[in-house]
């Protein structure tokens, strides 16, 4: 069985007024400032900002590493911010896979990627672990399968990295969760890497949130968030959705778009406040 077939469809993720202050030499700092975010199942976002505006924080909360002041996040329809530690090692063992900015604190050193695979894997549930995917197979479907036998610690980082990424999709996960994954890689590295996380959400539906301060990796995902001082200070449509209107007021459809409106079908054009609406109109299909 192939990672594409066992894979748990992208899961959404949802902050609902999302706080979180702490302490520093007896000051209180706000590092979030009840952020309402949602991520929709299958999407890729980038969290931009400087540093210290929060997000790296809210990746860690998402993650269940650390507890908010107050706030909810849901991965799915699971309350991780209600979890036991019990309960969220099972998230990230199952669930949430996540690629930490310096990729020595995931990986043992001495060991393979291979090894390092069926490492990350024995947390897995019983019932899943037979089902998840042979860590020569996983790597050779990421275009790593020339590295499989070598140790991680003889890596670039570039390769440690992608190792990385590897590493939290093994356990199938349905939210990839990539804090700064491309902060300490040259350019070459970099594009391979964000290449690697374009490929677990188009391959594999896996839903992607990462932390970048870098535009260039914000601009490969569909959708970016700034933020400042612990708030969102811009949310981006989803540059997928975008489409021109020509002079004659024509537009074409994104690719993404066409099972529900294939070429030649028929649709009711609807005037709202915002713009217009599409519904597909299945009454005159039916009629030819």
């Amino acid at each position: 069985m192939t990672a594409r077939g066992i894979v748990e469809a992208g899961l959404s993720m949802q902050c609902r007024a999302l706080h979180h202050v702490y302490t520093v030499e007896e000051t209180e700092v706000v590092a979030l400032d009840r952020v309402d975010l949602v991520v929709r199942p299958g999407e890729t976002v980038a969290l931009l900002g400087p540093s210290g505006c929060g997000k790296s924080t809210l990746l860690s909360i998402v993650a269940g590493l650390q507890r908010p002041t107050s706030g909810q996040v849901l991965v799915g329809r699971d309350d991780v911010t209600a979890m036991t530690v019990t309960e969220l090692l099972s998230l990230r063992s199952n669930r949430v896979g996540i690629v930490v900015q310096n990729p020595g604190r995931s990986l043992l050193p001495y060991a393979t990627p291979e090894e390092n695979i069926a490492f990350a894997q024995r947390g897995a549930n019983p019932s899943r672990r037979a089902e998840l995917p042979g860590a020569t197979e996983l790597l050779a479907e990421l275009g790593l399968a020339a590295l499989a036998g070598q140790r991680v610690h003889a890596m670039s980082g570039g390769e440690q990295q992608r190792v990385a990424v590897a590493v939290a999709l093994s356990s199938a996960p349905g939210l990839l969760l990539a804090d700064e994954p491309t902060s300490q890689l040259d350019d070459a590295n970099r594009d391979a890497l964000v290449e690697l996380l374009g490929q677990a959400n188009s391959r594999y539906g896996t839903t992607v949130l990462t932390v970048t301060h870098d535009e260039e990796v914000a601009q490969a995902h569909r959708r970016y968030v700034r933020l400042r001082d612990g708030r969102i200070e811009r949310d981006a449509a989803d540059v997928a959705d975008l489409v021109d209107v020509a002079e004659d007021g024509s537009v074409v459809l994104p690719e993404h778009t066409w099972p529900s409106l294939p070429p030649g079908s028929t649709a009711r054009v609807i005037a709202t406040v915002d713009g217009v609406r599409l519904v597909r109109d299945d009454s005159r299909d039916d009629a030819r």
